[in-house]
């Protein structure tokens, strides 16, 4: 008989399976392990994470979650215009004490919502600008700041496939945030990164670019969980659909792992190896 937790890793033409995820991993850190999860709104990692989340509670692996923009503009009603991001964190809130993350781990960048363009990068912050650190603004700046305070071992963002412009501004912000995070850059955000985080996408709502490697399954009341946390935002009042098609798939999730190759000439030399005689034809 089947575990009722069962981890499937894909590992080239190796298939990896395990009832824990440090037994699928290559990386594991034990009592180092620190995940943290990119939101581009507040329900996004509920979404594309809920089971994770609490798989990661069952092995004692600590999680924190970025929340990007103040949900100021998921209002549904007229009358919520002016109240909807208040109740939105009030949401959050429930939603992620359902699915057993702390209130203190949960933080809000209150970044505007759908104006994520006009933060892309660092710089100067103007008197009337949001998310300031240190006197400065800027997605860039946010995320360095918050990677070198969490020092996370593993992170999470929603994949650069998705067809919400945030969560591909998101995507890209964070990756080179995490470059910066780990060098000598902008003392006044912390001390760099001793070792940089491995990277994975979840899928929200558009499919990977490129087929997952990690398979998660777990018993039904997980996924009751999960269904019950993405029911907390309530003001959502479109998430109903969502909803249904998770409660369909059943008690899985995937995961896609991001890896970072930095370009070196000798990585190419073999393309132009003399690998046999070509008649050059002369025009």
């Amino acid at each position: 008989m089947k575990d009722e937790f069962e981890f499937v890793r894909l590992v080239g033409n190796e298939r990896r399976v395990a009832s824990t995820l440090k037994g699928v991993s290559r990386h594991w850190q034990d009592d180092r392990e620190r995940f943290l999860f990119i939101s581009p709104h507040d329900d996004d990692v509920a979404i594309g994470a809920g089971l994770l989340i609490q798989l990661a509670k069952r092995e004692n692996v600590p999680v924190h979650i970025l929340i990007a923009t103040d949900g100021s503009m998921g209002y549904c009603t007229d009358a919520e215009k002016h109240t909807i991001a208040q109740v939105r964190k009030k949401e959050t809130f429930e939603c992620y004490q359902i699915l057993g993350v702390p209130e203190e781990n949960i933080v809000w960048l209150n970044f505007p919502d759908c104006q994520l363009n006009n933060y892309r990068g660092r710089r100067t912050a103007q008197p009337d600008d949001k998310a300031v650190i240190n006197n400065f603004t800027g997605l860039q700046n946010a995320f360095t700041y918050y990677l070198r305070k969490t020092k996370p071992t593993q992170c999470f963002l929603p994949t650069s496939n998705d067809l919400h412009p945030d969560h591909r501004i998101i995507h890209a912000e964070f990756l080179i945030s995490i470059f910066h995070a780990a060098g000598n850059i902008w003392p006044e955000l912390g001390a760099p990164l001793e070792k940089t985080p491995y990277v994975h996408e979840m899928a929200i709502y558009c499919d990977f670019p490129e087929p997952p490697q990690l398979q998660m399954r777990t018993p039904v009341s997980f996924l009751e969980r999960k269904l019950k946390a993405i029911a907390a935002f309530h003001s959502q009042k479109q998430i109903s659909s969502v909803i249904k098609i998770i409660k369909n798939a059943g008690p899985e999730e995937y995961i896609r792992a991001l890896e970072f190759k930095l370009y070196n000439p000798r990585g190419y030399r073999d393309l132009f190896e003399e690998k046999g005689t070509i008649d050059f034809i002369h025009r």
